[in-house]
């Protein structure tokens, strides 16, 4: 009985003991719990942030070091109190130095900025330059070209006359005969109307120099002297040197628009025969960030932005409207071409393309030879690109050509054969991931006759056609210059987004300097160049390119001065070798060059 009595008061005990350790252990890991993570979060705090010192201990009360390492805790955002994160241990980075003496560099940047500024980080100088290296070239534009007369196209702040809509492949307005080398006009006036324009140079995030490179260099490419076709680039260097807002970053905070391919301005000898000017050889200039039409991809300075298209519009509305019926548009012709063969570049394919597509029931082609060509009607082009579910875009007279955004405008998917022709260029408009809107096939297999295009694009499934056709339709607004006389609402053209990467490069050139770091190449060859240290493939591939389009050229001017001085109807054929074996055949007309080169300065080839 003592035992059973014994044995139910020790259950009873183990019962009581066992809910109590329960509530007794629960409270205690509670306890501990809260205690780790208050003591936990205090470490983290002290350990890796340190609280900015007050003004006059050498850093701005309000500095934080970079956009990615920057803590802004919710608990002082009513006092704006920064924190400034310190390096992780072993970390190589170096701190930015925000002290006053590197105010010139630090204040334009966006945490500086007022709290409601919504421009603070994109104010934009630009140089109220003389008016001889822009204005001036607009009232004597009957000068700018030998071929063709460039008043018409300056006309409407660069965009040209209106089109007529002879295909009805137009929408209601906004559609304009704009030259492919007008671009710096439209530009710069588009900078007029940018809305984070300042006349306050200390705030400015970059200084946007007007001059008209392109126009300038293609007023003596054919004929002039070394000495004048550098003569404009040296004048404005000088002027920019002189400017004390260059001598805060040494002019890698400045940027420019030069509206043709970089080959035009990359001569690298004095000799007369040599094509082009020094532009982007100048030393001072290599600092700078310019807009071409076509960049190197070799070097570092220059970066390639759209080539205008014949669309302007004014509002977001019209770009939508747009949008929506290039969806929807019937497109019965698998690929087309509208393009003229190269027979005076060897390694041209364009040949090989047009006799792909004169073979095959699927293709369209639109021959732009010398006369009477409907491919020189804008109307009649964009009617075969919207017709069309993918647009052939060989190389044109160098590695890229305007036929591509006039297609993709189109909503046509682009057939690339060459790795610059699209690429390595505009990285700031086009997507990183090529083939969700595009299809590339080596120009070697064309070249060879080793691959049928009809039978590759016969391969792609109609799902995959849709998909990349959608992705080519969401790139439109981004590959456009709106109109310079009207504001988009919330699109983002071609203007707006290289504005925001400019921006962006100089942002991180600050950083840099504020790091006390040194700045690299971000292409990785122009550092020496011209010298011994110079990447050798780099300098050969770069040399056969330039000699390419100077063959090309050089058949050009040298025809363009038979024309001139005489009046033989007869062709002179001329072969030359370059370094590398490759044979070039220069054809001289002495008969309608003058009418060749003024197609193809207007055609969108």
């Amino acid at each position: 009985m003592y035992q059973k009595l014994h044995k139910n008061r020790s259950k009873l005990m183990r019962l009581k003991m066992g809910k109590t350790g329960r509530f007794i252990l629960s409270g205690h890991y509670c306890f501990l719990l809260l205690i780790s993570l208050i003591l936990g979060w205090v470490l983290l705090f002290f350990h890796f942030l340190v609280v900015v010192p007050p003004r006059g201990e050498g850093l701005p009360s309000a500095s934080i070091l970079s956009s990615n390492n920057a803590v802004l805790l919710p608990i002082f955002q009513s006092q704006r109190e920064f924190l400034q994160a310190s390096p992780l241990p072993f970390s190589n980075k170096k701190l930015p130095d925000f002290s006053p003496a590197k105010k010139h560099l630090w204040q334009p940047l966006k945490r500086f900025g007022a709290p409601n500024d919504t421009c603070a980080g994109k104010y934009i100088y630009m140089h109220d330059i003389p008016k001889e290296f822009n204005q001036d070239m607009l009232d004597h534009c009957q000068n700018i070209s030998l071929w063709t007369n460039m008043c018409t196209f300056i006309a409407n702040t660069g965009l040209g006359p209106l089109l007529e809509d002879s295909e009805g492949s137009f929408s209601e307005s906004g559609w304009f005969g704009t030259n492919q080398f007008s671009v710096e006009v439209i530009f710069h006036n588009r900078m007029k109307q940018y809305r984070c324009l300042t006349n306050d140079s200390s705030k400015a995030a970059a200084f946007f120099v007007p001059f008209y490179a392109g126009l300038d260099v293609s007023r003596y490419l054919w004929g002039g002297s070394t000495t004048i076709r550098d003569s404009a680039s040296l004048a404005m260097v000088a002027w920019l040197q002189n400017q004390p807002e260059w001598k805060v970053m040494g002019g890698r905070d400045h940027f420019m628009v030069a509206g043709r391919i970089t080959w035009d301005f990359r001569r690298k000898t004095d000799e007369q025969s040599d094509w082009g000017n020094k532009l982007l050889l100048i030393p001072e200039v290599k600092n700078m960030t310019v807009l071409v039409i076509e960049a190197s991809p070799w070097h570092h300075n220059d970066f390639a932005i759209p080539y205008p298209t014949y669309f302007h519009p004014s509002k977001d509305s019209e770009i939508l409207e747009w949008q929506e019926r290039m969806n929807s548009t019937k497109r019965t012709v698998l690929f087309s071409f509208a393009g003229a063969p190269r027979p005076e570049i060897e390694t041209s394919i364009r040949g090989q393309i047009i006799e792909q597509c004169k073979r095959s029931i699927h293709c369209k082609l639109l021959k732009c030879d010398l006369g009477a060509s409907k491919c020189h009607d804008p109307s009649v082009v964009m009617k075969l690109f919207e017709e069309s579910v993918f647009c052939l875009q060989p190389q044109g007279d160098s590695f890229t050509r305007r036929s591509i955004f006039d297609s993709m405008l189109a909503g046509c998917i682009p057939v690339f054969f060459h790795q610059h022709s699209a690429y390595s260029q505009y990285a700031w408009h086009l997507l990183s991931n090529h083939s969700s809107y595009s299809v590339y096939i080596r120009e070697e297999d064309i070249r060879t006759r080793n691959i049928s295009i009809e039978n590759v694009l016969l391969q792609i499934s109609p799902e995959r056609v849709q998909s990349m056709r959608e992705e080519v339709i969401k790139l439109i607004p981004g590959i456009l210059y709106a109109n310079p006389q009207s504001h988009l609402q919330t699109m983002k053209d071609a203007f707006d987004l290289t504005v925001q990467a400019v921006v962006d490069r100089v942002t991180d050139f600050r950083m840099l300097m504020l790091e006390g770091r040194q700045i690299e190449d971000p292409k990785g060859s122009d550092a020496n160049e011209g010298l011994k240290a110079e990447k050798e493939s780099v300098s050969v591939i770069e040399e056969t390119t330039r000699r390419w389009e100077g063959k090309r050229r050089k058949g050009e001017q040298e025809g363009a001065h038979f024309v001139k001085d005489s009046a033989s109807d007869t062709v002179t054929k001329e072969l030359k070798e370059n370094d590398e074996g490759v044979i070039f055949e220069t054809l001289i007309w002495k008969k309608d060059l003058l009418k060749k080169e003024a197609q193809r300065q207007n055609r969108i080839l």
